[in-house]
């Protein structure tokens, strides 16, 4: 059965790049449902943001690092398909949630370590893995990377390999779920003047300085750089685009 409204659910959508991606996909008149570890608050003014627009939106409760709490959070979100969408599938997944982790090699801890890897690829890959059953043949997954893995920053090792392993991931999901016409992507923003990493590149006049010069187009990323390119993914104009990893820097260090 052909279902009228597209619903796209963004994990992390109730502040920066997350935030933006959830408004600007509402503008191509899509449904949302967004994610929000502890910003109860800052997701439903995201809700209402979205819904004074004529979409239907909605924000649901998730701790992507969590992995055994993957399954209640799928019946969370079918119920709320259900009583709030009249539908029982959705479109898009765009796995955003995360959050910055700076560190030399050699004093990388354990702890670090896991955290970023149970948010970045274990929590992408199960989460992603828990919702194909729920996901239109057709539909798409936008999984968030960086430019880190392409270019090489002291300090980030870690982070960088842990999205490495996500644009691999998303390749496979593109190979794998091509049977059902579902389109797996990633987006790797460059660095951005977000809160991200305690706003790590925002607080530094140095960092900034740094990273203008290395960009072509002379300046950091803000938020709203990022949401339209996810937004392009979930319409029609981006059928044929699959398996690749689309990077929104600028042209930092082409």
């Amino acid at each position: 059965m052909e279902h009228k409204s597209k619903i796209a659910l963004v994990t992390g959508g109730s502040r920066g790049l997350g935030k933006d991606m959830a408004l600007r996909i509402a503008e191509k008149g899509i449904d949302v449902v967004l994610t929000y570890n502890s910003k109860a608050q800052e997701a439903e003014e995201v809700v209402k943001q979205i819904e004074s627009t004529g979409q239907k939106a909605a924000a649901i409760q998730l701790n992507t690092a969590e992995v055994q709490s993957f399954d209640t959070f799928v019946d969370r979100l079918k119920d709320t398909l259900a009583t709030q969408f009249n539908i029982n599938q959705f479109d898009f997944l765009v796995n955003n949630a995360g959050f910055a982790g700076y560190s030399p090699i050699a004093d990388v801890t354990e702890g670090m370590f896991d955290g970023l890897i149970n948010v970045h690829f274990k929590g992408v890959y199960f989460l992603t893995q828990k919702l194909l059953p729920v996901l239109y043949d057709g539909g798409g997954i936008i999984n968030i990377s960086s430019a880190l893995p392409r270019i090489a920053v002291p300090g980030s090792s870690v982070y960088a390999s842990v999205k490495g392993a996500v644009e691999v991931f998303t390749r496979y999901l593109a190979k794998e779920l091509g049977s059902r016409k579902i389109k797996a992507n990633t987006v790797a923003p460059g660095a951005m003047m977000t809160d991200f990493g305690g706003g790590h590149l925002r607080g530094s006049e140095q960092l900034q300085q740094f990273v203008s010069s290395s960009t072509p187009l002379g300046r950091p990323g803000v938020a709203e750089d990022v949401g339209g390119v996810v937004a392009f993914l979930c319409t029609e104009d981006a059928r044929w685009v699959n398996g690749q990893r689309i990077e929104v820097s600028g042209g930092m260090f082409v």
